[in-house]
């Protein structure tokens, strides 16, 4: 079986993977690691019924299986391009497969989520939403709030809004320095939105540091 087909039906639900029996292929990250990682995402969630804790860290492991995979998809798929002369016209069965890989973690998303749903609230959602991401979104958003406590509700709005949008795309990326990365982006597009509404951003962030020491 292909992996392609192997991702699908994770995605159909076919492959239901207990957290004590991850596949051995998928060796990009260990056993003992991914389960420490969610188990720490799931922490202060305090779930007191063990069963919905098992299924629910059941979810949230398959969801970074899925990930891993398709990350390693897109790797090989790179790899395999660059192997081929430039000037080879691509077969149709040569063709990138990375838009599938990308159409694949869109539903794999989508699918993640809707389970969760079945079982959280929308708080505990979010909960696993920042433990997936470090915490970027409320340490970051937190920041800007205090760097500069002049921001309208309107301009905190937008901040929360374009974070909010860099988190679903940040808990889809293969790594730690990926997610970052997409924070970094948003951030940047916060900053120059804020400049442009007429904040002088390092003086802002020495008034801030001052206050700080005080």
């Amino acid at each position: 079986m292909n992996k392609i087909a192997k991702i699908l039906m994770i995605l159909m639900g076919a492959v239901v993977a207990s957290t004590a029996q991850i596949p051995a292929d998928r060796d990009v990250i260990p056993e003992a690691t991914l389960l420490k990682r969610v188990d720490k995402i799931l922490a202060p969630m305090q779930i007191s019924d063990s069963v919905k804790y098992l299924h629910v860290r059941k979810v949230v492991v398959n969801q970074y299986q899925i990930l891993n995979d398709l990350q390693r998809l897109r790797f090989e798929e790179q790899d395999r391009l660059k192997q081929r002369k430039a000037d080879t016209p691509l077969a149709v069965s040569d063709l990138p497969i990375i838009p599938k890989a990308d159409s694949l973690l869109r539903q794999a998303h989508v699918r993640f989520l809707d389970k969760l749903g079945q079982m959280l609230t929308e708080q505990e959602i979010i909960s696993i939403k920042n433990g997936m991401t470090y915490g970027v979104l409320p340490v970051t958003y937190d920041a800007y709030q205090k760097m500069i406590p002049s921001l309208s509700a309107g301009e905190k709005m937008q901040i929360l809004d374009w974070l909010t949008e860099a988190r679903e795309i940040a808990m889809d990326a293969s790594s730690s320095d990926a997610k970052h990365q997409v924070f970094g982006k948003y951030k940047g597009r916060i900053n120059n939105y804020l400049s442009a509404r007429g904040y002088d951003l390092q003086a802002e962030r020495k008034a801030w540091e001052e206050r700080q020491k005080k």
